[in-house]
């Protein structure tokens, strides 16, 4: 059991407390009749221990990188809720995925982390793991028509390319087709604070 004071050592992720309760107003609405999601990059647990526990109807499966476990475990077990579970090893790169006909999946600000290759993976992964009629809910910064939404996210935009130049955000017309392709209708492209967004597709096939 992981004490009280053993929180401080943990990463944390600023942005991730700002933006989880407008994320939980959504997912209130998106996932009221859902039972399972998996999150895929889970990163360090807190979008994990929150949403488990104010949505107690959801089982929350995290889901990340080996190398990220380490903060996920910790924060999974000073909280033990029954709903939560332990995180499971995913690189969207590496198939097959570790499950199969899940209800719903779940990420948030990954799609401008990681490659545009590993984004062609991870809706790949999608259209593999995603039962149909199931709900997909992607949360992040987006382009429309090419252009930045913001003078912030274009600043940002630059700062995630000079840390890697494979990084970036993505313009939503081409993950929409991506989602598209991998039988996912969207369902809504919700507006959020700080020039962020929450799409919503739901599986067709």
């Amino acid at each position: 059991m992981t004490d009280q004071t053993d929180l401080s050592k943990l990463k944390c992720s600023p942005s991730s407390e700002r933006n989880k309760v407008p994320i939980l107003e959504v997912l209130k609405i998106e996932l009221a009749d859902i039972t399972e999601v998996w999150e895929i990059g889970s990163g360090t647990g807190q979008h994990a221990v929150f949403f488990a526990a104010e949505l107690p109807h959801l089982t929350w499966q995290p889901c990340d990188l080996k190398e990220n476990h380490q903060d996920i475990q910790a924060r999974i077990e000073l909280v033990q809720l029954p709903n939560l579970k332990s995180p499971m090893t995913l690189d969207v790169n590496l198939f097959p995925w570790p499950m199969q006909s899940v209800q719903a999946v779940f990420s948030a600000n990954t799609l401008h982390i990681i490659s545009k290759t590993a984004v062609h993976a991870f809706f790949k992964g999608i259209q593999q793991s995603l039962q149909t009629g199931g709900k997909l809910c992607v949360y992040g910064p987006f382009n429309y028509q090419g252009k930045f939404t913001s003078d912030s996210n274009e600043r940002f935009d630059r700062q995630l390319k000079q840390r890697d130049p494979a990084s970036g955000i993505r313009d939503f017309d081409w993950i929409n087709q991506l989602a598209e392709a991998a039988h996912c209708c969207l369902q809504k492209d919700y507006e959020m604070p700080a020039n962020n967004r929450l799409l919503v597709w739901k599986k067709t096939v």
